[in-house]
């Protein structure tokens, strides 16, 4: 081995060494940081209120919900803030949604605020708050369900193609894209629609203490502005988080200095990372790997003879 290659190996195991240490370095520099933020009451862990966020659409979402979940045994959580901005989505993810937020509010107060839209399934997991707040041109109700399919059986004969559908029985396939609804499938599909709209209805009963019988006729479909839906009874309050959090402070007895932490899926470190110290850990990365050595890749170790 001639020497020349014998200085290149030694200046990457020297490489090696030194990209360990920066590392190690990179990683003490941030548990400095986090533990200084922990110390100074700047991360998760001190009395405060929590603010679960919801907007788009809302499917069933495992970590949000266990997230909730945990919000019921925290002691340093005095109240929750349910900010809604949805146009609604599915029915079981809204029930999910909605179970795990009364399973909360059964413990500590709990307030939603919503903003532009918070309609269907987005207005299914308001009601378990003992406080509902709008503002005057939010638009939210739209309590019912939907089912929709397509059919293309015309454009299909249209085209000269024929549709084959071997099935256990005639409702396995319905609703079916190649064949038109027929009388029993529809028949099928409306029931479980109505079952799901009984759900829904039962679910605003309980959560606004009204009689099904006073809800059904609201029921329809239709979206209220916040104003329309403060006058049925459907919110409480026209309003933000700053109305809500002065009714948590005279009625629940909720401090208002309470800082309002937002409630993640994400760890703390993380969230930290990519905040406020995610310049800062690059400022790191990028000093110390400055001081680095600059190799050739394969060519530092691999050198082809001079003869």
């Amino acid at each position: 081995m001639s020497l020349e290659t014998d200085l290149l190996l030694d200046r990457r195991r020297l490489k090696r060494r030194l990209n360990f240490w920066r590392v190690a370095a990179v990683i003490a520099v941030v548990a400095a940081l986090l533990a200084g933020m922990k110390g100074a009451g700047l991360t998760p862990g001190g009395a405060h209120i929590a603010r679960v966020t919801v907007k788009g659409l809302i499917t069933e979402d495992n970590k949000l919900t266990e997230a909730i979940d945990d919000l019921a045994g925290d002691s340093s959580v005095r109240a929750v803030i349910v900010s809604i901005d949805s146009p609604g989505g599915s029915v079981s993810g809204g029930e999910t949604l909605h179970d795990a937020i009364e399973r909360v509010a059964a413990k500590k107060p709990v307030v939603t605020v919503m903003g532009g839209l918070a309609a269907s399934a987005g207005y299914m997991i308001a009601v378990p708050a003992a406080r509902i707040f709008a503002r005057e041109a939010t638009l939210t109700g739209s309590i019912g369900v939907l089912l929709e399919t397509g059919e293309v059986s015309g454009l299909l004969n249209k085209v000269g193609i024929a549709a084959e559908v071997i099935r256990s029985g005639p409702l396995k396939d319905e609703p079916s894209l190649v064949r038109p609804l027929s009388p029993a499938g529809r028949d099928v599909l409306q029931g479980l629609v109505n079952d799901m709209y009984d759900q829904f209805v039962t679910i605003v009963a309980t959560g606004r203490h009204m009689d099904a019988a006073k809800v059904r006729p609201l029921a329809d479909g239709r979206p209220y502005t916040g104003r329309q839906a403060l006058a049925l009874g459907l919110i409480d309050a026209i309003g933000g988080e700053r109305e809500a959090k002065d009714w948590l402070a005279s009625e629940k007895g909720i401090s208002a200095g309470l800082p309002v932490e937002d409630v993640s899926t994400t760890g703390f470190a993380r969230q930290a990372l990519s905040g406020q110290l995610g310049p800062i850990f690059q400022d790191v990365w990028k000093m110390l790997i400055s001081q680095s050595l600059s190799l050739d890749g394969p060519l530092a170790i691999w050198q082809r003879s001079g003869n």
